[in-house]
């Protein structure tokens, strides 16, 4: 009976309940749909990282992260690629790399990029370089003088396909060492920077050009489970000298992105909890407003002998319904919000330049996480319970001759 009335009760004034049900609606739904935007970002912003030659984890030489020189590379990789072998779990996957430092300069332009040695075989099923290709094609290991290059340095050398690109570094004898290669492949990354910074070659050139012998800068991981990432740090820094080498995971070797990760974390909740207060305002003066043009037959209720708990349980159960309503619209709505986005995502591309410093990517895909969804329903459904008490108290407080001299 008590559901049934108040049932009604919220239908007595049709405009008003829509009008808090629209603040409910709204706040539900801008919960999830800019949350899976957040989410999101922060997705692709991980995903980026990952892909873009950090993997899982890294195996350095102990000083190589505070100076990266080619001094500081691994002169010994088999040590290494066998303790690998027998603690990585079955799937993983691992490449070595030489990185350095370097110039590339052609008839017209020069400019400082990072040049990158990799195991084409490899290297294609770690980082994103392989599947990224628009113009050419990827290195092979019988490319001695192969380079690829992105499609931001491209046009900003005004070069293309089958042109020279002469990259210069310094090498084991901490002399100038310059080579000429020719562009087999142009790629295309979520980042422009990335485009600019990186080219590769086949590693046994760059080991050639800089006199490395068998050395090399780096080894890259990536593991079948991501959530094994710590404990197959742990493992690894345990068998592996910590005098003599360096194991970090993405969160380490991605310090900005860990920090911007629990950034949002925080900001979710507290865009929650704005969200809230504007829509919590609106229910405590609707429901107000509903009690004091109630006052009358509140007070006749009590004359009758009705307790004031039961009046209090009477308006809460009229929130209740508000509540209920407005989430299932707002849950709805939110969903077929994300639903009906292209399959390409939201493209950011004017933006670009302002996000990339915290390797954002360009394009956006939206991302529902059951806890925000819960989160958000949970913080509307109680807190909103909670301030419609006052309102309830209210009326159980007014007296059978406050309520019939009330005009």
């Amino acid at each position: 009976m008590n559901f049934r009335l108040g049932w009604r009760n919220i239908w007595r004034n049709p405009r008003r309940t829509l009008v808090i049900m629209s603040a409910v609606i709204i706040g539900i739904w801008s919960m999830i749909f800019l949350g899976a935007l957040m989410r999101g970002i922060t997705d692709q912003m991980v995903r980026n990282g990952i892909a873009t030659l950090t993997g899982h984890i890294q195996v350095h030489h102990k000083d190589y992260r505070n100076d990266p020189v080619i001094e500081n590379s691994i002169t010994e990789p088999e040590a290494v690629e066998a303790t690998l072998n027998d603690i990585l779990p079955p799937g993983s996957r691992w490449t070595p790399r030489v990185r350095v430092n370097a110039i590339a300069s052609n008839a017209r332009h020069s400019s400082g990029i990072t040049l990158v040695g990799v195991e084409p075989r490899r290297e294609d099923k770690i980082s994103f370089v392989a599947q990224a290709i628009t113009q050419g094609r990827f290195l092979k290991p019988v490319d001695k003088n192969g380079i690829v290059v992105g499609k931001a340095l491209a046009d900003k050398f005004e070069t293309k396909l089958g042109r020279k690109l002469v990259l210069m570094s310094q090498d084991t004898k901490r002399e100038i060492a310059s080579r000429a290669f020719r562009i087999v492949g142009i790629f295309r990354a979520e980042m422009e920077a990335t485009e600019k910074q990186f080219v590769f070659i086949t590693m046994s050139a760059a080991q050639q050009m800089l006199e490395l012998k068998k050395g090399i800068s780096e080894i890259s991981i990536i593991l079948s489970d991501y959530q094994e990432v710590d404990q197959v740090t742990v493992a690894l820094r345990t068998a592996l000298s910590a005098t003599d080498y360096e194991v970090q995971s993405w969160q380490e070797l991605l310090p900005m992105v860990t920090a911007i990760l629990k950034m949002y974390d925080g900001f979710i909740f507290l865009w929650f909890l704005v969200v809230f207060i504007a829509m919590g305002f609106g229910l405590v003066n609707t429901t107000l407003m509903a009690v004091f043009e109630r006052i009358r037959e509140f007070g006749l209720l009590k004359a009758l002998g009705m307790k004031p708990w039961w009046i209090i349980k009477g308006v809460l159960i009229e929130s209740f319904f508000l509540l209920i309503l407005g989430m299932a619209i707002g849950n709805s709505l939110g969903f077929l919000s994300i639903f009906v986005l292209p399959s390409t995502g939201i493209d950011l591309s004017s933006l670009a330049e302002g996000m990339e410093f915290a390797g954002m990517s360009r394009v956006i895909f939206p991302i529902i996480e059951s806890k925000d969804v819960i989160t958000a329903n949970l913080v509307v459904f109680v807190l909103g319970l909670l301030v419609s008490v006052y309102p309830a108290v209210k009326a159980a407080r007014f007296t059978p001759v406050e309520a019939m001299a009330h005009t």
